[in-house]
């Protein structure tokens, strides 16, 4: 193995913060990108979780996120912290992506479940934007991680009609 990629849809788009050797724009098929788990640990606090994004299967699905290629010598460094980073609910999963040069590469996702304990599934667009609109944790506020995400998926002229929308809700509260 001379690289891993990590493929990021949510707060890794905009902030990786680990080291690589390159990122580009790339999409998931059969995927779609859902405000559906909750966060005590980072956009929320016990008693008031925030709510970030997972990848809930879809057969017409795809979804835009960033590709990052991560050299062999820096990935053990790189899934510890993305493990602790991506703690509350998340398993890593080997998926196929496109890269945006045309290229499928595997990549390595981070992905919840419903069976998870942060799960707080499907609920009224407006109901969601109401909890990312209040909810703030140690890594900073919900509102932030919403917004960054909606701004770096327009920067790279991706579509998400789901972050779309509730950036719109968020922005009107």
């Amino acid at each position: 193995m001379s690289s891993v990629w990590v493929f990021g849809y949510g707060s890794l788009v905009w902030r990786p913060a680990f080291p690589h050797l390159r990122s580009q724009p790339a999409t998931l098929d059969g995927w779609l990108r859902r405000f559906w788990q909750g966060s005590i640990d980072h956009r929320g606090v016990p008693g008031a979780p925030g709510r970030v994004a997972t990848l809930v299967p879809s057969e017409t699905g795809c979804v835009w996120g960033m590709a990052f290629e991560v050299s062999a010598a820096d990935w053990p460094s790189v899934e510890l912290a993305l493990d602790h980073r991506e703690k509350y609910g998340y398993e890593q999963h080997d998926v196929e992506l496109e890269l945006i040069e045309g290229r499928r590469v595997t990549g390595r996702v981070y992905l919840a479940n419903p069976s998870n304990e942060g799960w707080l599934g499907a609920a009224p667009l407006l109901d969601i934007a109401h909890t990312i609109a209040h909810a703030a944790g140690p890594s900073g506020t919900n509102r932030e991680y919403l917004l960054q995400l909606d701004a770096a998926l327009e920067d790279m002229g991706a579509d998400d009609p789901h972050v779309e929308a509730l950036s719109a809700l968020v922005r009107s509260l």
